[in-house]
């Protein structure tokens, strides 16, 4: 078996990782542009302004004490402390 010198080793890996990643980027750009171009080429309506929210609108959350122990346990179990030493100052809904 041929000896293969180091520097050649050397090489051979730097360009295909470099090779690899050429390729990669084409192939990427290439599905770029086949994706824009079967997209939809009418133009998009103007979203319609939504409505205000008011602002005093709040939903009711039921067993709202409860939800808030749950939080506090959940919260405290995954810092390690008790839950006694959590606050939760307020609750909002996403």
């Amino acid at each position: 078996m041929p000896d293969v010198s180091i520097p050649f080793v050397i090489l051979m890996g730097i360009g295909t990782v470099f090779f690899g990643l050429i390729c990669i980027i084409l192939l990427t750009t290439a599905m770029s542009a086949i994706c824009r171009s079967m997209g939809d080429k009418t133009p998009a309506a103007p979203a319609a302004a939504a409505p205000a929210a008011p602002a005093a609108q709040v939903d009711a959350i039921p067993n709202r004490q409860a939800m808030i122990a749950a939080i506090a346990v959940a919260v405290a179990e995954e810092m390690g402390t008790d839950p006694a030493g959590i606050r939760i100052l307020s609750v909002k809904k996403l």
